[in-house]
């Protein structure tokens, strides 16, 4: 029997493009709020870093330099006050390309296992990296506050799961869950847990928090400098935890040629050693979240403040995220995200991402009490 070649779905964002007209025309252009990309500049000392490393010329090192790997390690003490060797930490080109290729990698190790378990609104690369190994994707349920509910998970799923993927604060719901369970749950059933942390700096509820607090046997948390220091164009992450599965991943991965570029290494060390401007960045996702949140609710929208993260989880009034997406893009001429992008169960909202300059974040807050206000 044949196998039908595998086509790409579209790319989520490129649906977009006719919502980007809508918007384009109102007096002073779109206000493009439906991708996560930081706006505000990196620190001058990572700008400064880039041009004084020396390493150019040569191939760097795929599992990262020992300055990255100790800088990492220094940060998750600090941060978060666990001890993690720097043998246990190895650098990814940014993070969506390790969560797309984790499932690959782990399938060639156990090859008799064939699915990743995921939240079930969730970024959409968790689902995407299984079904670019060729594994089943199974999405395991939330609860009404945007939680994941482990014990919804079948007996089979779990004796079947490669891994289990935890995303908190949340992508795109800003939900915190607590960390204890899914570790606990992992240990018990056997199955690595991949935590993606990438938003810890942006908790409101309290302080963040880590799943390598919870001890690192089968653990792994994963980390971007994309946002928390505004670098998204240099592709720097680091992933830390089990010894044994960060070493069989950082081999593979130097089979594969992932590198990430020595001057950026460089970069990104300079960044995990200071929290001054991590702070903030903070203060002004902070200030963003009020000021669009409020315009929100001026024009009748009840938006929850979210626990993390600097994305609006915005229930559509009609429970059409795209009508809804359709309407601000025509009649505030802002881009928003339909929950659908993150998985069936997020359709009937729509995420706001408040990623752009402060004085254009206050336009979209003008046009929204202008336009959308008492509908």
């Amino acid at each position: 029997m044949s196998r039908s070649s595998f086509r790409p779905p579209p790319y989520p964002y490129d649906r977009l493009d006719p919502l980007k007209v809508l918007a384009a025309g109102h007096d002073g252009g779109l206000v493009d709020l439906s991708v996560g990309t930081p706006c505000d500049p990196p620190s001058a000392a990572v700008v400064a870093a880039l041009a004084a490393s020396g390493t150019e010329a040569g191939y760097p090192t795929s599992i990262g330099s020992p300055g990255l790997r100790e800088a990492a390690s220094g940060w998750l003490n600090r941060r978060f006050g666990v001890d993690v060797d720097s043998s246990h930490v190895a650098a990814c080109v940014g993070t969506k390309e390790f969560v797309a290729s984790v499932p690959h990698l782990l399938r060639l190790r156990y090859p008799e296992k064939d699915t990743v378990l995921y939240p079930a609104v969730s970024y959409p690369t968790y689902a995407m990296g299984a079904l670019l190994a060729g594994c089943r994707a199974v999405p395991v349920a939330v609860d009404g506050t945007w939680r994941l509910d482990l014990s919804s998970i079948a007996d089979d799923d779990a004796a079947r799961a490669l891994c289990l993927w935890v995303n908190t604060p949340a992508n795109p719901t800003g939900a915190v869950d607590d960390l204890s369970v899914p570790a606990a749950w992992g240990r018990t059933h056997g199955v690595p847990v991949f935590s993606d942390e990438c938003y810890v700096e942006f908790t409101w509820t309290g302080p963040g928090h880590t799943i390598l607090e919870q001890g690192i046997d089968g653990v792994v948390g994963v980390h971007s400098l994309s946002k928390r220091s505004n670098m998204a164009g240099l592709r720097a992450g680091f992933y830390a935890g089990d010894g044994d599965l960060v070493r069989y991943l950082s081999e593979v991965r130097k089979h594969a040629g992932l590198m990430v570029p020595g001057p950026v290494q460089l970069a990104a060390g300079v960044a995990l050693e200071d929290d001054v401007h991590v702070e903030e960045q903070r203060q002004r996702y902070r200030e963003r979240l009020d000021l669009l949140r409020a315009a929100f609710v001026e024009a009748g929208v009840d938006v929850p403040a979210p626990e993390g993260t600097f994305y609006l989880w915005v229930p559509a009034p009609d429970g059409d995220a795209w009508a809804f997406a359709e309407r601000l893009a025509k009649e505030a001429g802002v881009l928003v995200s339909p929950g659908e992008f993150y998985g069936p169960l997020g359709a009937t909202h729509v995420r706001v991402a408040v990623v752009q300059p402060t004085v254009r974040l206050e336009l979209a807050a003008r046009r929204l009490r202008g336009s959308v206000v008492r509908r």
